[in-house]
């Protein structure tokens, strides 16, 4: 009998949920910090895997009946907490299409992504509901509304009316692998944001490649600082500690917050943002404190670089590593290297100038190196393939990386190549690939300076003022003519009593500039106190914002 198409073939992310709930019924699934006693001692409430199944059950059948199917786009804008856990699998498990948008974009970008999803119901917290309300053109496709919290003045449920009790089993959706399982809307760090399309297939395979590739294993405990990776805990069968901080502004988490959990829960797991982890390990390394639990840290969202690593490693363990997986919300994880490997080797190749080192594929992904254009390509050609060494566009292919985003075919053209039945996605990211099938990060294709004498890289030439004592890092911007910029490197120092000998601090930069083939031809440095960062990790340089801010400050 020939096998089944891969869009028949049965598939859907809660199955991962219910195996766990049969193989650990009463192990924590979902932990989270409920109160304060009179102590200031966290109290945490929990549900165990056969607790968040038998809840996200009851949920789904309430879903159901609300008129919540298979199919349906349902716009979900819920705090993390146990409920978020309950409704993002109970959504699963009726195969209708979550709609997850970063509220920390902005009321009026995520309001465009909204409507761009024209969702047919709606879940969110009153504030979120109180929105709807008073933009109500955003969300005119909107039929089913659902409040999880208290009601005011609009029509609709309450998430207590939905959930169906007595206890009885679900029959999850028979979903294949083609079918669309979630829409995940990108920050626009760098552009518009667009709505991925995730399929059922798309999140196994992410389950598969996660679990393999970092060797996790079902009795560990993860504290998951950024949302969406949390849910992938349940799956995964690890228990999901989830953390006291606002997940919008990591960059400026009190590092107590991060560290409490860590100590007195026995965290084994724990994914941060580059920014988180500077704060916390600066933390750690003021107060002399180590994380003996942490058998693995997870930090990605923007190039981590070797000083962040560095320090954090201070914390851990010997023999615990850092990994700083790369990738990006349309595939991930694409390709991973360990702290043991960067610190050792790689680290003061990326002070030269080289980029940062992002590693290896991950298992059976496949990348590419291809020439660079903001053109579209329709048809993969191994004739845009460039040669080793040199920088060019990042591509990938394989289960894990998606391939469409939702309704959007300008998008597609710009960033999907097919090859008969794989398609190709251009990360948008430069890089290039050394001797040992490593690969280099060096920037973003869009964010790169054109000069009459070639391109100029961020990272690679970042890295060279980067290594100044007093610079907290830098941005390379262009201005004037579009094909013919002026390279400017804007830099915020490390610290503000530093600012008053910022004329001492630019002659040695300059100096620097003078001493690499990568930045001899920059002339011009301009101080800036804070840089504008992306609102998902506060990781990524707004680089465009830098750019337009350095236009009016260069003579």
């Amino acid at each position: 009998m020939p096998p089944e198409p891969d869009n028949l073939r049965s598939c859907n992310v809660s199955n991962h949920l219910q195996r766990m709930a049969e193989i650990h019924p009463h192990k924590r699934a979902v932990v989270y910090p409920a109160a304060h006693d009179k102590y200031g001692r966290v109290a945490y409430s929990h549900l165990t895997f056969q607790q968040l199944d038998r809840e996200s059950d009851c949920y789904a059948h309430g879903l159901e009946n609300a008129g919540i199917t298979q199919g349906t786009r349902t716009v979900l804008m819920v705090k993390p907490s146990i409920e978020f856990f309950v409704l993002t699998f109970a959504i699963f498990k009726v195969g209708a299409v979550p709609v997850v948008v970063d509220p920390g974009m902005g009321i009026s970008r995520m309001l465009r992504c909204l409507e761009e999803s024209r969702s047919q119901a709606f879940i969110g917290i009153p504030v979120a509901h109180a929105l709807r309300k008073f933009r109500p053109k955003y969300f005119k496709t909107v039929k089913t509304c659902i409040t999880v919290g208290r009601r005011w003045s609009w029509r609709g449920l309450a998430l207590k009316d939905i959930r169906r009790i007595p206890w009885k089993p679900y029959n999850i959706a028979e979903t294949g692998q083609n079918d669309m399982a979630a829409i995940l809307f990108t920050t626009g760090s760098t552009g518009p944001a667009k709505g991925v399309v995730y399929t059922h297939g798309t999140f196994d395979a992410q389950i598969r490649h996660i679990k393999s590739h970092f060797n996790i294993t079902s009795d560990e405990i993860d504290l998951p600082t950024f949302p969406l990776f949390a849910l992938f805990d349940p799956a995964l069968g690890m228990t999901a500690i989830i953390p006291d901080m606002d997940p919008t502004k990591p960059g400026s988490v009190n590092p107590e917050k991060i560290i409490e959990p860590i100590m007195n829960q026995g965290v084994t797991n724990m994914f941060a943002s580059p920014a988180l982890l500077n704060r916390v390990g600066r933390y750690c390394k003021n107060k002399g404190l180590t994380l003996p639990s942490l058998k693995r840290v997870i930090s990605a969202g923007a190039p981590v670089s070797p000083s962040n690593i560095e320090r954090f490693a201070l914390t851990l363990c010997d023999g615990i590593e850092i990994h700083t997986p790369y990738g990006a919300t349309e595939a991930m994880p694409v390709i991973s290297i360990g702290s043991n490997e960067i610190l050792s080797e790689t680290a003061e190749l990326s002070k030269k100038g080289f980029g940062i080192c992002v590693g290896r594929p991950v298992c059976d992904l496949k990348v590419r190196i291809i020439e660079i254009t903001d053109n579209q390509i329709e048809k993969w050609s191994d004739a845009i393939i460039i040669s080793d060494g040199e920088i060019g566009e990042i591509t990938v292919s394989g289960d894990p990386v998606t391939r469409q985003y939702f309704r959007n075919p300008r998008a597609d053209a710009f960033s999907k190549i097919k090859e008969g039945n794989k398609t190709w996605h251009r990360m948008g990211d430069l890089g290039w690939i050394d001797k040992k099938g490593r690969i280099w990060f060096c920037g973003r294709k869009n964010q790169r300076v054109i000069t009459k004498n070639g391109f100029m890289f961020t990272i690679p030439c970042e890295a060279i003022f980067n290594n100044h004592p007093m610079v907290f890092r830098s941005a390379l911007v262009g201005v004037g003519s579009p094909l013919d910029q002026k390279p400017v490197i804007c830099i915020e120092l490390e610290h503000d009593r530093k600012r008053k000998r910022k004329k001492l601090i630019k002659k040695e930069l300059l100096e620097l500039a003078k001493s690499s083939v990568l930045t001899k031809n920059i002339e011009i440095i301009l101080f800036y106190k804070a840089f504008p960062v992306d609102i998902r990790h506060n990781s990524k340089i707004f680089r465009e914002k830098l750019a337009l801010w350095a236009e009016k400050h260069v003579n």
